[in-house]
């Protein structure tokens, strides 16, 4: 048994104290680590984002609780917790973590993306990172002359000014990507733009920092060449012969494109290419994140095949080895060092340049462009975000002797500022109110705002007696869960043959996450190469093949997709799939599931009243009682607020009846008593659904108060099946009580709110 250690095994039981760390067993303190870091992490993480901010963050700042800056001022935690020597396996798997993060941020990189937008995105990408990166230049210059001699090696100035104007100068373009997708911005023509620019200033970005990377290894010039030419000759190696025997191999012998589905052997292949291509720039003397990137990038992208990679890599890599690595970045920043009035000023000076530099960069470029000087300076603002790619950034300068600790602790606390500043400046500079604008704006300009006026009058505009001209020019179903979704088909079905619209389509709502998974698949959701995967998509997914196959059975064309978007403002994105106001967004939402004791209560009254109040066109949201449709709907109960004056959502309700009165014939109106018993109304809404059904069987009952309607037996004693129809501002100063009926007596409440 010679060369094994009982101490190495011996626990705590035998007196062992678990963390000391043994080179025998490294892990036992490494878990410990782990688990602290990621315990801070997500404590950290959880008030960060209810207000918007990326969980890097929260990852740096847990780092920098955890070393010398706040707990390592505690007597013997840095010995105890944070060892140097226990940090080998810390670094080990943060490094690992990074290479595969970077490998990640590769299969982001569309280069296709960009040629779409390319003489736009070029010129801001560019002039976005020259401004800032001359600025760096500048200031290189005072911050070489004071902290240059903190290193313990020499670095030549050219290096070191490099290296600051690349510190300043780069835009973390995963942070980018996911604040896009959090403010609704994918779609937009800013968002369009500044997701161009920002993979093109990672790429410029990247091959820079490998420039600055070769500058500092290498002792001549003829060396650095070199180093240069045999990174070069690596990537046209990896992205012509790898990548076309790649694909050859995928296409010939597989069917993985066809299908977007890598199998485990493909994973085995990636994976090896992933430590080889690192192993080959490391040992060139160049970073091995760098050949890791290179990889990512000539990842084919058919059918979302790079989304399905990344679904298999990134919960090991982002919930477990990235924040480690952010963290142990964090345990490097000691701010106890910045003590002198001059170190501050750098601080407040750095911050200030990066902003100034990347928000000037991006409003030249878009004024240049031709953008509206609010949308131009939004590109400014979303093109100053840092985040994790200046944290990796500001390691390798830090790992490669160009920085000293107390340089690196100011840039550190600068990427966390700008980073932080850049959801709510961005929602300042680019309100929601202000992309309408400027939409509205650019259809003006292109003559679509006069082309939507011929389309219809709006129910604002329409009188009973002109409700027969009144139509939908499109109708959109919004699926979110299955419990509800036979109901909504259901009404879907009875309205469909009465109402005249040009198109229907049905949207599968899903919630976005941090996965960069979802990222890929929202940056490239409406893209012209990816339709056909998002209906090959809908077979996977439950309740689009319901819709497929219900939309067969009507002989109905029905569109189909998948969208992702935030809970917190899900309805932002429902409006960029709304044409015109005249659209009809139809919703169902299970009674049960509002009034239910648990958490989620709350929210899924919350998501379907933000509906009711935000969406831009007419809206039907199908409070089910029943989550299967038991019997057909016999009888119609609507219910008006007043007789004397209807509103415009009182009169989509009148509409939505005497749609649904061919197929049920038995109607119920109960009215607010106002002004006293209004027969001319009666009339006109007689001769207005005799119009729809000749046999229509009518009765209108006049209330003061609501529970008065739930008394009325024909209503509630479940002799027939109900669907009441209500205005949104009835169901919201009535609410209590109309969902505890309706789900005592199982009848289906159609809450209806006409276009604002």
């Amino acid at each position: 048994m010679a060369g094994v250690s009982t101490e190495s095994v011996a626990g705590i039981v035998a007196g062992r104290n678990p963390l000391e760390y043994l080179a025998l067993s490294p892990y036992t303190v490494f878990l410990f680590q782990a688990v602290l870091i990621m315990f801070f992490c997500h404590i950290l993480h959880y008030p960060l984002k209810k207000i918007q901010q990326p969980r890097v963050i929260a990852e740096v700042l847990a780092g920098i609780i955890l070393g010398p800056t706040v707990m390592g001022r505690i007597p013997g935690f840095t010995e105890t917790c944070f060892s140097p020597a226990s940090k080998v396996g810390l670094t080990l798997v943060a490094n690992i973590g990074i290479i595969f993060f970077l490998f990640i941020v590769g299969m982001e990189v569309d280069l296709g993306y960009i040629r779409k937008n390319a003489r736009v995105a070029l010129s801001v990408g560019f002039i976005n990172m020259a401004i800032p990166f001359a600025l760096g230049c500048g200031i290189a210059r005072g911050l070489y002359n004071e902290y240059h001699n903190d290193n313990s090696t020499t670095i030549s100035f050219t290096t070191y000014m490099v290296f600051i104007a690349v510190a300043l100068c780069i835009t973390a373009f995963p942070v980018l990507a996911r604040i896009l997708v959090e403010l609704n911005l994918i779609g937009d023509r800013v968002g369009t733009i500044v997701l161009s620019a920002g993979i093109i200033n990672d790429l410029v970005g990247w091959m820079l920092l490998a420039l600055v990377v070769t500058l500092a290894n290498a002792d001549n010039g003829i060396h650095t060449l070199y180093i240069l030419l045999l990174t070069a000759a690596w990537f046209v190696f990896l992205m012509y012969p790898v990548k076309i025997a790649l694909h050859y191999y995928l296409k010939k012998f597989t069917n993985e494109l066809a299908t977007g589905q890598p199998s485990q052997m493909l994973m085995v292949i990636i994976i090896a290419m992933v430590f080889i291509s690192s192993f080959y720039t490391d040992i060139i003397g160049v970073h091995p994140i760098f050949g890791a990137f290179m990889v990512g990038v000539l990842i084919p992208r058919d059918n979302g095949y790079v989304i399905r990679i990344t679904e298999k890599l990134e919960d090991l890599v982002h919930l477990v080895m990235i924040p480690i690595y952010f963290a142990v970045a964090g345990l490097n920043v000691d701010l106890g060092e910045l003590n002198r009035g001059i170190d501050w000023a750098y601080v407040v000076a750095v911050i200030a340049l990066a902003m100034v530099g990347k928000v000037a960069g991006g409003f030249l470029a878009g004024m240049i462009n031709g953008f509206r000087w609010r949308d131009s300076l939004a590109v400014g603002v979303l093109m100053s975000c840092k985040g994790i790619v200046e944290i990796v950034v500001l390691n390798v300068g830090l790992n490669a002797k160009i920085i000293s600790t107390r340089v690196y602790s100011m840039f550190i606390v600068m990427a966390l500022i700008t980073t932080f500043s850049t959801t709510p400046l961005a929602l300042w500079v680019y309100p929601p109110r202000c992309r309408n604008l400027t939409s509205k704006w650019s259809n003006v300009l292109s003559g679509l705002d006069e082309k939507e006026e011929l389309l219809a009058d709006t129910t604002t505009e329409l009188s009973l007696e002109q409700l027969d001209r009144f139509s939908f020019s499109a109708v959109i179903l919004l699926l979110r869960k299955i419990d509800s979704l036979s109901n909504l088909l259901l009404l879907f079905k009875d309205l469909e043959d009465s109402m005249n619209y040009k198109e229907a389509k049905a949207i599968h709502l899903r919630e976005f996450t941090s996965r960069t998974s979802h990222l890929l698949e929202a940056s490239t959701a409406g893209e012209a190469d990816t339709l056909l995967n998002e209906r090959e998509y809908a077979d996977l997914v439950s309740i689009l093949a319901i819709i497929e196959a219900f939309s067969s059975l009507l002989r109905t064309k029905l569109l189909t997709m998948s969208l992702l978007a935030p809970m917190k403002n899900y309805v932002m994105s429902v409006n960029d799939q709304v044409s015109a106001p005249l659209n009809l967004v139809l919703k169902s939402v299970a009674i049960a599931s509002m009034v239910r004791t648990d958490a989620e209560s709350p929210e899924v009254v919350a998501n379907y009243r933000k509906l009711l109040d935000e969406c831009a066109c007419h809206v039907g949201v199908l409070l089910t009682a029943e989550s299967q449709v038991s019997e057909k709907v016999r009888l119609l109960l609507l219910i008006l607020d007043h007789d004397d004056r209807l509103c415009a959502s009182d009169l989509l309700a009148l509409h939505f009846v005497r749609q649904l009165a061919r197929a049920n014939t038995k109607i119920h109106v109960y009215v607010r008593l106002a002004t006293g018993y209004n027969k001319q109304f009666e009339q006109q809404f007689d001769l207005y659904l005799e119009e729809s059904a000749e046999d229509v069987d009518m009765r209108v009952s006049y209330y003061k108060e609501i529970d008065e309607i739930f008394s009325d037996s024909t209503a509630v004693k479940g002799v027939e099946k109900g669907l009441f129809v209500v205005t949104s501002d009835t169901m919201q100063n009535d609410s209590g009580e109309i969902t505890m009926n309706a789900l005592r007596d199982a009848f289906d409440v159609l809450v209806v709110r006409a276009a604002h």
